[in-house]
């Protein structure tokens, strides 16, 4: 498992910088919460677009990539 954990984190810091097309699963407390297009839900992990609220799910947006960790992205909204 360690091993894998790795492999993610490498894979998903290689994405930082980068636009992803981004489908919104659910906006919280804290914004909008969705996935890369590459991602299953409930199994892959989450891209978080915190202070984002003027979207609802089934969205797609164009993310700029900001942050990653071992299995999830952190970035906002962009426009193309």
């Amino acid at each position: 498992m360690q091993l894998q954990q790795q492999i993610s984190t490498e894979r998903l810091q290689e994405k930082i910088g980068r636009k992803l097309p981004v489908i919104i699963d659910e906006v919280d407390d804290e914004g909008a919460i969705g996935r890369s297009m590459a991602d299953a839900p409930e199994i892959d992990g989450m891209v978080y677009l915190n202070g984002e609220f003027d979207v609802k799910p089934g969205d797609i947006v164009n993310v700029l990539i900001e942050h990653a960790d071992e299995y999830d992205l952190w970035g906002s909204i962009v426009s193309e």
